[in-house]
This record gives structure tokens, sequence and C-alpha cells, in this order.
């Protein structure tokens, strides 16, 4: 191998071991949704509990799920679910919708908080698994 080969292959396993460090894993985020289960379903068949059901709240408008008592706070907070706002909400969730009624204090690692997102993107609106 010349210089530049070895120069090469390098670049392309940095890059393929930095993006396996930045993807996101559902069954990993699987593992990390037990500590939202507590307040929290998702699937078919869930219902409501102290917070409401997650199917398809990615892609949702904050305080929409049908007969969920959110907070004014959430309803009128004028986010749209996606990751980047789940991401921050997920961390501090007072930070992002101060007044809100979640009482978690966040995620406090980055790849947990991706690994719940991916985990949470599988499920439409009707609880079913993408």
């Amino acid at each position: 191998m010349t210089n530049l080969q070895v120069y090469v292959f390098a670049a392309f396993v940095l890059a393929g071991s930095a993006g396996a460090a930045g993807a996101q894993d559902a069954a990993l985020g699987e593992k990390v949704f037990l500590k939202c289960k507590a307040c929290h379903q998702i699937g078919e068949g869930a219902k409501d509990a102290v917070g409401p059901v997650l199917n398809g709240v990615v892609g949702r408008k904050a305080g929409t799920y049908p007969d969920y008592n959110y907070s004014d706070a959430n309803k009128n907070s004028g986010i749209t679910w996606d990751e980047a706002t789940l991401k921050e909400y997920l961390k501090n969730p007072r930070a992002k919708v101060p007044g809100t009624k979640m009482i978690f204090p966040g995620l406090p690692k980055e790849e947990d908080i991706d690994n719940v997102i991916a985990y949470l993107k599988q499920f439409g609106p009707d609880g079913k698994k993408s």
C-alpha cells in the first residue's frame, strides 16, 4: 500500500466509526423507554396514563393527542415534535416547555435521547410499528 492508500483507508475507517457512534439504536431506545413507561404507553392498545400516549409523537403537534388533559404550556407551545425538538425536550422538559406538568427531569445522555427517539419513531399514530 502506498501512503496515499493508507490515508484514504484510514479516512474511510474514521468516517465509518463516526457514523456508527452517531447512529440511533431503537432496541437500546426500548430499554431507555423503561424510564418513560411509568407515565407513558406506546404501541397497539396504548392508553393515556399520567402522560399521553406516544404513538405517532414524532411529527405530531404538541398538546394534541385526543382526550389527554395537557397543560396550557404544552398546548400553547407551538411545537411540532420532530427529532430536534424532542432532543431538547427529553434533555430538559421544563427548560423546553416552561410550565409543563411533566415532572421527569430529563435524560442526561445524548446517546440515550437519540436511541429513545429511534424507538418512538417506529410507532405510527395507530400504534403499529413501521
